[in-house]
């Protein structure tokens, strides 16, 4: 029964991940990503059911489209793959974690965290820019959520959320006039706001010291290796996006004892 189910939630994630490439392609272009149907975006024919079976449908075509031949980017079976085994990781939230919330919900509410996070991310590496619709619902979510743990839960969550928003906005305000370019997106403002309706106070430190932290590493390395020239922007999303998922799966006190035993306390 527990393989079966294992077997269910993956499957789940990678139609979601289907689901979430079409949001990545037509959200930055402002199409519906309902109508019309999934087609080619070369010769417009409809893509049939059984080719738009998640990875299976890409291998069976050999990466290209039935109709023209056109080449379809690998990155979509990718995609419905990562979905899946982070629906996966989903189910292995730890005791103590998932921001506070009510315990039978945590699985299946990381579901649906990974699923507005995913989109956020592609989007920023893609095109700089963090929808702000996504980010909204995710409020709404992650605070109506947290509503289900208790007034103490939800009164943390909504402050956090506003917190997170309100330093970053002001952190990004100040760097545009010191530097005369912002740190930070605004849209990174409202990610953080997200996490912190989903993380609560606590959660969402940490969950931003470690987006500090592996943003930092990865861009000295890019700007080491000469992918980044100086002061060229990056997307920052991503990074927040994994602190706040590494949080939600083991909580904001074990990555503090984790920080404690790396320095020796």
């Amino acid at each position: 029964m527990e393989g079966m189910r294992l077997l269910i939630v993956a499957l789940l994630g990678a139609c979601v991940g289907s689901f979430t490439n079409v949001v990545v392609w037509r959200l930055p272009r402002q199409e519906s990503v309902v109508h019309p149907g999934s087609h080619c975006p070369r010769c417009g024919h409809a893509i049939r059911w059984h080719d738009n079976l998640p990875v299976l449908g890409w291998l069976l075509l050999g990466g290209r489209c039935r109709d023209c031949g056109a080449g379809i980017s690998w990155r979509y079976p990718v995609v419905e793959l990562a979905s899946a085994l982070l629906w996966l990781s989903a189910l292995s939230v730890q005791a103590g974690a998932g921001g506070g919330w009510p315990e039978p919900w945590r699985p299946w509410a990381g579901l649906v965290l990974v699923a507005l996070l995913l989109p956020l991310v592609l989007i920023d590496l893609d095109h700089l820019w963090l929808p702000e619709p996504l980010c909204r619902w995710g409020v709404v979510i992650g605070l109506l959520g947290s509503a289900g743990a208790g007034w103490a839960v939800l009164a943390d969550h909504l402050v956090a959320a506003a917190m997170a928003l309100v330093l970053l906005e002001g952190l990004s305000g100040m760097a545009e006039r010191l530097l005369g370019q912002p740190a930070l997106g605004l849209g990174d403002a409202k990610l953080a706001a997200l996490g912190g309706a989903w993380l609560g106070a606590a959660g969402i430190a940490v969950a931003m010291a470690l987006a500090t932290l592996s943003g930092a590493v990865v861009g000295s390395l890019g700007r080491v290796s000469g992918r980044l020239q100086p002061r060229q922007a990056f997307a920052f999303g991503p990074f927040i996006a994994l602190g706040i998922w590494l949080v939600w799966l083991w909580g904001a006190d074990w990555w503090w004892k984790q920080w404690q035993q790396l320095l020796g306390f």
